[in-house]
């Protein structure tokens, strides 16, 4: 999540009092199409958050099997499996087209892989030829800088692509999302969602942060610098930085439990992965506080061979 928020535009007393009109997210929809360089405004559709997108897919989405690619957001496979479909993780994108359903976290959480947008075109329009789709999750492809989306080839065939709202602009609490398709598909999720599905001040909020992309280019090169920053911290204290992207790190540490654990008693919270546990995620830190205690934590960490002496 993006520690510096984007500052929350006045939101007039009747978003809060009246339910918002078709008019008022069609507008929203149109600002994010501009947004992600979407041609065409019915190719976008509003949610409450990408979230509820994700649950909602199995519902939308025919086919028995659903191959993912690669060790990623592991909400996926849950609502896939919990919808009875056959899951299975892949490791090589074009492996995805033997499956009714193929899913692409782009760029992946939490490694950072990222696939090409004309491989990925090239695969759903391979797809779409046999009836099948390829989701894509760009949940933090804004961060990435221009020519990460598969967005501006859209709509394409067979593809569903997934952005995300509150991680970019920090702003979580908001819970807005969109899915990206062909019109068809994208009012059919607005079917499936039904009337005023997006709150009337996430409306506002969504309108007014989509629209100003001087933000939006202020605040990569922010983040990349404070990625770096994160990285230097992390190496000092014996992490080895395996992947990531500029909201996000992914390290490798040898004692493992026992650094997350150091971290964990002061307060300081890391993703762990079960399957590894020498692998963690960091988020970047926000405040200069924030960064001084974990500067702090880290210099306090003792290392296994400095126990031992």
């Amino acid at each position: 999540m993006n520690p510096h928020a984007f500052p929350l535009p006045d939101i007039p007393a009747d978003a809060w009092t009246r339910l918002p009109e078709a008019r008022e997210v069609a507008e929203l929809e149109a600002v994010a199409a501009e947004a992600f360089a979407v041609h065409d405004p019915a190719s976008v559709a509003a949610t409450p958050g990408t979230q509820a997108l994700i649950q909602m897919l199995p519902r939308l989405l025919t086919g028995t099997r659903v191959g993912i690619l690669g060790f990623t957001y592991q909400e996926h496979g849950r609502v896939w499996r919990e919808a009875g479909r056959s899951v299975e993780v892949v490791d090589r994108l074009e492996h995805l087209a033997d499956f009714d359903i193929g899913l692409v976290v782009n760029p992946n959480n939490p490694d950072g892989r990222l696939a090409l947008p004309a491989r990925l075109a090239a695969l759903a329009l391979d797809m779409a030829t046999a009836g099948r789709r390829l989701i894509v999750d760009e949940a933090f492809v804004e961060v990435m800088g221009e020519g990460a989306s598969l967005a501006p080839r859209l709509p394409l065939g067979g593809a569903v692509l997934l952005r995300s709202f509150g991680k970019t602009w920090g702003l979580a609490g908001v819970r807005l999302g969109f899915a990206v398709a062909d019109a068809a598909f994208a009012a059919m999720v607005r079917r499936a969602f039904g009337p005023w599905a997006v709150s009337g001040p996430a409306i506002v909020v969504g309108r007014a942060a989509l629209a100003d992309r001087a933000w939006l280019a202020a605040t990569i090169p922010r983040l990349q610098a404070d990625a770096a920053r994160l990285d230097g911290l992390l190496a000092a204290a014996g992490c080895r930085i395996v992947g990531g992207t500029p909201l996000f790190r992914l390290v490798e540490h040898d004692a493992g439990e026992r650094f997350a654990d150091h971290l964990a008693a002061a307060g300081i919270h890391i993703r762990r992965f079960p399957h590894d546990r020498r692998l963690f995620r960091v988020g970047i830190s926000g405040p200069e506080p924030s960064w001084r205690r974990l500067e702090v934590v880290l210099a306090g960490y003792l290392r296994p061979e400095e126990v031992a002496g």
